[in-house]
């Protein structure tokens, strides 16, 4: 491209301290542009992105738009420049109306009076523009995640900004609004705005993204154009190792006795009756489409919810199991797909976190074990490679891989004979995968039986000894060895049988 960049960050370096966030970072964007920004959590894309935004100040470097240097010491000097951030928390009122919320700090006045119907009628040829279904009289606390992204875009538009940098905008999406915001993201790149979205999701930075650049240990890696993009590139940018490295499964783990056998377990609804095997030592892989009833049948298992026929056995004994509690008696860990609404408590800290299933196994009469607690929790962290600066840190402040480390450290802490994990790396970083995918290898090599539940395709081939797949209800099939293809997985999940299988596209 010879045209001038809408931005050109120079050589940005950040301190704390001693602590360098960034060394020396550049990152161009053009008009028209949608440039994606990736890199493991920590690797200094939202600290790159505030000093953009005039949250922070840069320790060194300098930022020009339109080739023009430009002095950014706040977000105000930001917005005069044309640049809008929109933070992954919302940045509104929410007892406000839509109007309010874009013209905030930059209301109409005359004589002294806010004039309320110039501003929602102004309001509402920007709403009207977006394409929204909300009006500008509507108050934000009524509007969906999605709608209150749009007012933010909104915002951004009124300001005439250039530049709309989206921190993880899909993070609480559904995929129906995921694919409206896209839509809308990239009619805003045809009328000449540049995007810079961060995201660590590859699929939506394959869908989106014109150019990638990636940040690793606060520092430029280098940037991809979009016909360059693949994934075996990207992952040896932001973790420098290649893709084949990332999964790691060691093989050699020997597989002991029947650790986990479940015989027709059914709730007669949502799972049919259902039978797998999981010995000790083994990571099975349980795959199969969105609403193939995976989660229920480990929910099942975990005493989440009832049972009405089947048995279970642990090392080779028939159990009964009508809560999770009797579940983790029996020395069965679960891990939820869902970590925030279903696992973590966000208010408590990482120790407290950490420790809630051992709380009454440790308590001494009725009395917690402060100093087994806090031992616990010492040895989970350094074992799991938790960063977090203290145990006494709150759970809702850390970054998703950190949290799901958290969750993960829950069960191991029970020293547990079999882990249930509902799609254990969702949400997190390549780095934090790499870690998640070690710590599941040390716990098969120490005996752990692994049911592991992915929608991730090549993770379920790259981590699984054995792979079952589940459709409508019931398993399909089982795989094994060789036969553990992204194409049989497919096969299986959506019922196409040998003489059609060519037609499935992964």
């Amino acid at each position: 491209m010879n045209r001038t960049p809408v931005l050109s960050m120079r050589n940005i370096a950040k301190t704390f301290g001693a602590f360098y966030a960034l060394k020396g970072v550049d990152l161009t964007v053009y008009a028209g542009e949608i440039h994606a920004l990736m890199g493991e959590n920590g690797a200094g894309k939202s600290t790159l992105m505030k000093i953009l935004a005039g949250a922070y100040t840069a320790t060194s470097g300098e930022i020009l738009i339109d080739g023009v240097p430009h002095a950014i010491r706040s977000p105000k000097d930001a917005l005069a420049a044309g640049i809008t951030l929109i933070y992954q928390e919302m940045q509104l009122a929410p007892n406000l109306t839509v109007a309010e919320n874009i013209f905030l700090g930059s209301e109409l006045s005359r004589g002294g009076l806010v004039q309320r119907k110039a501003m929602q009628a102004e309001a509402q040829e920007v709403i009207d523009r977006l394409g929204a279904q909300f009006k500008a009289g509507d108050r934000v606390m009524k509007l969906t995640i999605a709608e209150q992204q749009q007012v933010e875009i909104a915002r951004a538009l009124h300001r005439k900004s250039r530049i709309l940098v989206m921190d993880e905008p899909t993070a609480a999406l559904s995929s129906r609004e995921t694919h409206r915001l896209f839509e809308l993201i990239m009619r805003l790149r045809d009328e000449g705005m540049a995007i810079i979205y961060i995201s660590h999701r590859m699929a939506e930075v394959y869908e989106l993204s014109d150019r990638v650049s990636v940040l690793r240990d606060g520092q430029y890696v280098g940037s991809l154009v979009r016909d360059k993009l693949n994934a075996t590139e990207l992952v040896r940018m932001m973790v420098g190792r290649p893709l084949s490295d990332l999964f790691n499964k060691e093989r050699d783990i020997p597989h002991g006795q029947p650790r986990l056998n479940v015989h027709h377990l059914t709730d007669n609804g949502k799972v049919q009756p259902c039978s797998l095997l999981v010995r000790a030592g083994e990571i099975v892989g349980l795959a199969g489409l969105v609403g193939a009833g995976r989660s229920e049948l480990a929910q099942l298992i975990f005493g989440v919810r009832k049972a009405t026929g089947g048995v279970i056995e642990v090392d080779g004994e028939p159990v009964l199991i009508h809560s999770p509690r009797e579940a983790i008696e029996l020395g069965i860990g679960f891990l939820t797909e869902n970590r925030k609404e279903q696992g973590l408590f966000l208010e408590l800290a990482a120790q407290e976190n950490i420790t809630m299933a051992t709380l009454e196994r440790d308590a001494n009469y009725g009395m917690l074990n402060r100093k087994k607690a806090q031992n616990i929790s010492d040895d989970a962290i350094r074992l799991l490679n938790i960063r977090v600066p203290h145990a006494q840190v709150r759970a809702g402040g850390l970054s998703g891989g950190n949290q799901q480390k958290l969750l993960i450290s829950r069960w191991v802490a029970i020293g547990p004979r079999i882990l249930l994990l509902d799609e254990p790396t969702r949400g997190v970083d390549v780095g934090a995968k790499s870690e998640i995918y070690r710590i599941m290898n040390q716990m098969a090599r120490q005996g752990v039986a692994i049911l592991m539940i992915s929608s991730e395709l090549p993770e379920v081939v790259g981590m699984s000894d054995r792979v079952y797949v589940m459709r409508e209800g019931s398993i399909e099939g089982e795989l094994l060895g060789h036969d553990i293809t992204q194409e049989n997985i497919m096969r299986l999940a959506t019922g196409v049988n040998d003489s059609h299988h060519q037609a499935v596209h992964l």
